[in-house]
């Protein structure tokens, strides 16, 4: 039995899209096979196979964006979009939720067994860029015989990708809604990535990166990153509202542990992420997002004004991370560019991470955009 509007039990596959034979050939020239990719699909392709939208995940998340695993109690990360009647219905549409590349749930990455050796990559795993991310997402799509998306859908992390996808390849994106997303990380962005990186190479238990082969996880690094992270995705707003100065109801008296209800919530966070997320996927996915910088060149939009792609940019208005203003410049770009963009900033006190969640306006908004990405069809 499963919940009204739930896409209900879903498995997680595996292609293979990339061999030692035929690797994939990566943006800054070095070569990787094999290369496996984690991918789950909700709806029904249509027979004109015109129906079909990608959803591209955070930095922390996966391919399980929606239903439930069997045996697990938590739906995927994006269920409250995904499924018969939201926003995102499968009912009219077929949506296809990857894992990145460099990543640590199913698809290859730095932890992967390196065939070449016989030992995980390690930090021998190359370096990334976001065009990396599209390249091989565009593999899984031949993969399954679809040429061309109706639309693309990401939010911080993803909506990077998706940006990075109409750009260079906008005939196979006819729709693409970028949402809390940036095209140029800010100084204090890159500072708030470089600390936890920092966090997690300084643990005594990385090794420099060899910490499997050695039975251990840099687990303080990994949770002192994750909790600051968590920091820069609620406003300040947020945290007064859910936490205020409650103290933590175990707190006897005050002291250097968990004296209050934040830090208890921050070391949740930080202790449940040990149990899904890899610290050298962490180190190199956040260093993507640092180097991001698509419109630093004179031909950055050339393709994409030749075959325009219908935008929809969405920023909250309490997201400090990626603020309003990171919104405002992706969309000065894509008007310069002469291409039709929609744009709404949603009012909402839960920063960076409202795109997680069910909010009216913002579902609404991307509803109605669905709705006529639908009936515009493919063009």
């Amino acid at each position: 039995m499963t919940l009204p509007g739930s896409v209900g039990l879903v498995q997680t596959e595996i292609a293979r899209l990339f061999t030692v034979d035929e690797p994939l050939r990566l943006a800054n020239g070095e070569t990787l096979g094999p290369v496996d990719v984690a991918y789950e699909t909700y709806g029904t392709l249509s027979a004109a196979k015109d129906n079909a939208v990608f959803i591209c995940h955070a930095l922390t998340g996966d391919a399980h964006a929606a239903g439930l695993h069997a045996g697990a109690k938590r739906p995927g990360w994006w269920d409250n979009l995904i499924g018969p009647g939201k926003p995102l219905d499968t009912d009219r549409f077929f949506v296809i939720s990857a894992n990145l590349l460099g990543g640590c749930q199913g698809t290859t990455g730095p932890a992967t067994i390196d065939q070449a050796t016989g030992r995980a990559y390690g930090l021998g795993f190359p370096l990334l860029d976001m065009a990396d991310f599209v390249t091989v997402h565009r593999q899984l799509l031949a993969h399954l015989g679809i040429e061309r998306l109706l639309a693309a859908l990401g939010g911080s992390l993803g909506g990077m990708q998706v940006l990075q996808w109409a750009l260079t390849y906008p005939e196979q994106v006819t729709n693409a809604a970028i949402v809390a997303a940036s095209s140029r990380l800010t100084a204090q962005n890159i500072a708030f990535s470089a600390v936890a990186r920092r966090a997690i190479m300084d643990d005594p238990d990385f090794h420099d990166g060899r910490y499997a082969e050695q039975g251990v996880v840099p687990r303080l690094g990994l949770r002192t990153a994750r909790m600051m992270a968590h920091i820069t995705y609620l406003s300040e707003d947020a945290f007064s509202e859910k936490f205020g100065r409650n103290p933590h109801p175990e707190r006897d008296k005050p002291g250097f542990g968990i004296d209050f209800a934040v830090e208890s919530y921050l070391d949740y966070q930080g202790r449940v992420f040990l149990d899904r997320f890899d610290a050298l996927s962490y180190l190199y996915l956040s260093r993507v997002m640092d180097y991001f910088d698509p419109f630093n060149r004179s031909d950055a939009t050339a393709l994409v004004e030749a075959c325009p792609v219908n935008f929809l940019v969405m920023s909250f208005d309490t997201d400090w991370r990626f603020s309003t203003e990171h919104s405002r410049r992706i969309v000065k770009h894509l008007q310069n560019a002469a291409q039709p963009v929609t744009f709404r900033d949603i009012p909402s006190s839960w920063g960076h991470d409202s795109f997680l969640l069910p909010l009216q306006r913002y579902h609404d908004t991307l509803r109605a955009w669905f709705d006529r990405s639908l009936r515009e069809g493919l063009r």
